[in-house]
């Protein structure tokens, strides 16, 4: 029996079952066995706001795990990366992609349209808060942090203190929970994080796991994320502004097309410039560096300069 394969983790309860989903989909594919390795980062210590973390904060510890031979691979919410991949390390999957929209978890079941005028809705994303903001429901939004046990507790748990939240229907779904979400948010309402509901299993480049890990590939999940994630890289340089995309793959006259939704929103929700682009998967990266391109053109640069 070959050794079992060392998956690195971070110990959340939704960080683990996202891994333990990995490796069960990884034995059964390949026969292999696989072990989890829990991983402390600097994002789990710290109870600041993510926005005041900064990219990275919940992954680097993991890839430095990587990089010193500690563990064998490491899967990753894809949206927590930062574009750039460090040299040594490669995403050798993109595994298929749950539902990628936000969802509301509110009392009394009410939709983001039934909440009242000052209700107070929690949420961890300048990205979620924009676009609340931009709806003009008059919601109180308030930024909030933890895992999605502890933010559901605070709409229905006994010492709730929201009237709503809002997270990623991945999540609450990997978590088994999705009995409680009150509304499924249309992309068109609160369009997602580049990436959002895709999982990154990354090992070292040189490592003879690149070719078994391949095994746990779906290729439109990674064609719809690398061109949300080229839109994002073009725009980061010089944004401080939510950034929010969606890819979807549909067939087209010709076979296969994207159809790629991307904003900059500034973080009062008072402007905001939504655009698209379309294009075949093999051209994903390309037409997410266009469309940020588009975006810019329309003013994004003046938008995201707005907010430093």
């Amino acid at each position: 029996m070959s050794a079992p394969l060392r998956l690195g983790t971070r110990g959340s309860a939704l960080a683990i079952a996202q891994s333990q989903l990995t490796a069960d989909a990884l034995t059964a594919a390949t026969g292999r066995p696989v072990e989890l390795v829990r991983i402390v980062t600097s994002g789990d210590r710290s109870s600041a706001p993510v926005a005041q973390l900064g990219v990275g904060v919940f992954v680097s510890a993991l890839r430095d795990a990587l990089l010193a031979g500690e563990i064998d691979f490491a899967v990753h919410s894809y949206k927590d990366l930062p574009t750039a991949v460090p040299a040594g390390l490669y995403i050798a999957a993109v595994p298929p992609r749950e539902d990628p929209r936000d969802v509301l978890i509110a009392k009394g079941d009410r939709t983001l349209a039934e909440l009242p005028p000052g209700s107070v809705i929690g949420t961890g994303a300048v990205r979620r808060i924009a676009q609340l903001h931009a709806l003009g429901l008059e919601l109180q939004v308030t930024p909030i942090r933890g895992n999605v046990d502890s933010r559901i507790a605070r709409v229905r748990g006994p010492e709730a203190d929201l009237d709503a939240v809002v997270l990623a229907r991945a999540g609450v779904a990997r978590l088994g929970r999705t009995a409680e979400i009150t509304e499924t948010l249309d992309p068109m309402l609160m369009l997602p994080a580049p990436a959002q509901g895709a999982l990154a299993v990354e090992c070292r480049a040189d490592s003879d796991l690149v070719e078994l890990l391949a095994a746990l590939d779906h290729a439109p999940s990674r064609a719809a994320v690398v061109a949300e994630r080229a839109m994002l890289a073009t725009l980061e340089a010089g944004c401080s502004a939510p950034v929010a995309a969606h890819a979807e793959l549909a067939e087209g006259e010709t076979g296969d097309e994207i159809y790629l939704r991307g904003a900059v929103i500034s973080p009062d929700g008072s402007r905001a410039i939504r655009l698209s682009r379309t294009g075949t998967p093999a051209d994903a990266a390309e037409i997410g560096k266009a469309l940020a391109a588009d975006l810019l053109d329309a003013g994004a640069d003046t938008l995201m300069g707005s907010t430093e």
